[in-house]
């Protein structure tokens, strides 16, 4: 029962500023009294005394209550708190004194005038200092929680320190740094401003256990940053995020070590190639397709059309874009009569195809299904794009086609073949590859967090394995940069940077979970995986007008030769023997 008393809520904080409220106005109120008649207040004065001050109680409480004021905690009562008391006050006693002059005869009786300016201010500074009292006492005395070092004093360092100096972030602040020589030596909020250059000292002196970052920096920069923080012995690095006015921290996480962001990013291209179209997205449910169909309502679309036959992943989808222009349709892109029912009804004049088997070890499993998939779903949404007009249609494909290993890459590469022997008429297609995506589904990424959060160990396949990482939402903005670049069949591939090795990957991810206790294992690489992916940009491939979009060198495939070994994939059971006369290069390594 005392325990539940004691229990903080919103109905016993307005309870409790209320009735302090009510004796600090009191108190006020006589106070100016005695201020206006020098400590000797004519008795005649206290035959309306309570009368005008239940009426001034009345109008300043309302105005409080119409501020927020009461709805503020005192862990977050700052300036902006304070002008709304001010404001309160103005409009409370403006309306006091409104009222008093209407029913003075009548109801009130005399006042001095004066009574009612001297009490204003009185109540601000009383009724301010109430709600400033606990948090300075608090914020004075603190020590506790982990010692905290800011790095940048700018603006958003100022709101980092207001952000964490209450006991409950678990944060202290101890120092801040900057490189800018203007700002060495000031205070913020009480906290000193040091050189970056003594950020070695300044975490042993202050013994910091926790570092913030107040701005957003490249990738780069922030990888060489956490490694030397973490050489430092710093155990936690955040960052301070800004959404619409408000701020969090969150920890720094192996997206944004890996995340390249591309600098020629044109987002006016996109607007243009999407805005006012009608999109269709196969494959709308999985990772890639879920995010081309967020960026295709965010440059504008008409109408995005959603196709996938997972109904958990297109309600996911949908629901999260249920306020947009959205289409969902629920088809397999094997079923020719429901997708040509599909292109009938919606006209669409952009496809996206990102439906597809992509995880490898299931592919190698499940490899009539793969084929059945991968390749006859690309056939029918390619020929009815150019059945139905469709302006451009954009194939997505993997760096796994490039002299493919497995039976998922070989799929893919027999859909570029494919792609490229299409006679398009009016369509425009073209094929965009790239490597992995962070945090796709399959992705080595959420593989390791689980296996973080499940105490270890990391399974690597083998110590050299290296892969190309890209986040998804900028690998889904160049795929609609690159299609605005298709004209005949190129096949473009994306800037995917330099690789990372897995098992660097993999201790990265542990250093930043504060787990390097956990072991990293080796099992050997899996049926069809190889150690290194290929892009194919070379020398001999062509550069775009975009430094992060390349157009691989042109082939011009047969398709004489090609078709039928499609229709063939497509009716016989051999299909690694077909895959392997339809892509020379096509090296199963089944048995790794």
């Amino acid at each position: 029962m005392y325990q539940e008393l004691l229990t903080p809520s919103v109905r016993k904080r307005t309870l409790f500023f209320l009735v302090n409220d009510l004796m600090i106005s009191l108190f006020t109120f006589y106070f100016a009294y005695l201020l206006r008649f020098n400590f000797d207040i004519p008795l005649v004065w206290f035959d309306n005394f309570l009368t005008l001050f239940v009426a001034l109680f009345l109008f300043k409480t309302l105005a409080l209550f119409y501020f927020n004021v009461y709805n503020t905690p005192w862990r977050f009562f700052g300036l902006r708190s304070f002008k709304q008391i001010i404001k309160a006050h103005i409009v409370g006693y403006l309306l006091f004194v409104l009222v008093f002059w209407i029913f003075k005869e009548s109801f009130f009786g005399p006042m001095p005038r004066s009574v009612v300016i001297i009490d204003m201010f009185l109540s601000i500074f009383f009724i301010g200092s109430l709600r400033v009292a606990k948090r300075v006492l608090l914020e004075s005395s603190r020590s506790d929680g982990a010692a905290t070092l800011i790095m940048g004093a700018d603006k958003n360092a100022e709101m980092a320190i207001r952000y964490i100096d209450t006991p409950a972030s678990g944060l202290y602040p101890v120092a801040l740094t900057d490189t800018n020589p203007a700002r060495i030596g000031s205070v913020i909020h009480g906290i000193r401003v040091y050189p970056e250059k003594d950020l070695a000292d300044l975490i042993d002196r202050f013994r910091v256990h926790t570092v913030i970052l107040s701005e957003k920096l490249p990738p780069a920069e922030l990888d060489a940053l956490f490694e030397r923080l973490k050489s430092y012995g710093v155990a936690r690095i955040k960052l301070m995020q800004f959404f619409e006015g408000d701020e969090e921290l969150k920890d720094i996480s192996i997206e944004d070590l890996l995340a390249r962001k591309p600098k020629d990013l044109d987002t006016e291209a996109i607007g243009n190639f999407v805005r006012n179209k009608s999109v269709m997205i196969t494959g709308a449910g999985g990772s890639i397709g879920s995010e081309l169909c967020r960026q295709a309502v965010r440059y504008g679309a008409k109408r995005v059309i959603m196709v996938d036959n997972s109904e958990f992943n297109l309600y996911t989808i949908t629901d999260e874009l249920e306020s947009a222009p959205v289409v969902p349709k629920l088809a397999s892109v094997l079923d020719t009569k429901r997708l040509t029912q599909i292109f009938e009804t919606e006209r669409p004049q952009i496809v996206l195809h990102a439906a597809a088997y992509k995880h490898v070890p299931l592919v190698e499993e499940n490899i009539d299904a793969a084929v059945e998939n991968n390749i006859g779903g690309t056939k029918n949404v390619m020929d009815l794009s150019i059945a139905h007009g469709v302006e451009r249609c954009i194939l997505i494909s993997t760096d796994k086609a490039v002299r493919p290993t497995n039976v998922m890459g070989a799929t893919k590469r027999a859909c570029e073949l494919y792609a490229q022997t299409v006679a398009p008429e009016q369509t425009k297609i073209a094929i965009v590859r790239f490597g992995n995506v962070l945090g796709s589904s399959g992705s080595v990424i959420p593989k390791f967090k689980a296996q973080i959060k499940a105490g270890g160990p990391l399974t690597v396949t083998h110590p050299e394995i290296t892969r190309y990482f890209m986040l998804i939402s900028e690998a889904c903005e160049l795929v609609l940069q690159a299609a605005t670049l298709a004209v005949d069949k190129e096949v473009f591939v994306l800037d995917m940077g330099t690789p990372v090795k897995i098992r660097d990957l993999a201790a990265k991810m542990l250093m930043l979970a504060g787990r390097e206790d956990i072991a990293i294992e080796y099992i050997g690489l899996r049926p069809g995986e190889k150690l290194y992916e290929e892009l194919l940009i070379d020398e001999n491939d062509k550069e775009t007008r975009y430094r992060s979009i390349f157009m691989a060198r042109p082939s011009r495939p047969d398709p004489e030769q090609v078709r039928p070994l499609i229709e063939r994939l497509l009716r016989e059971d051999d299909k690694i023997t077909l895959l392997k006369t339809l892509i020379p290069e096509f090296d199963h390594r089944r048995d790794n």
